[in-house]
């Protein structure tokens, strides 16, 4: 069974995630042309970095929604 014949599967939440960030960066087009492999390391970090920070900022969302019901 070639690869090409396999399914791809979904995205997932953290990959919608971090094709939203790396289009508010201007990098959409690097990556739909190039794929995650085409970005610089300070590319790849800067999207790492912004998606770690809004993970956390969910994080104490839902943590407070939960101390407060």
């Amino acid at each position: 069974m070639s690869k090409s014949s396999k399914k791809a599967k979904p995205p997932s939440a953290r990959d919608l995630m971090k094709m939203e960030i790396a289009a508010e960066l201007g990098l959409a087009e690097k990556v739909k042309e190039l794929g995650w492999a085409g970005l610089s390391a300070q590319e790849a970090g800067i999207i790492g970095g912004k998606m770690s920070q809004r993970l956390r900022q969910q994080g104490r969302a839902n943590s407070n929604t939960r101390k407060q019901g």
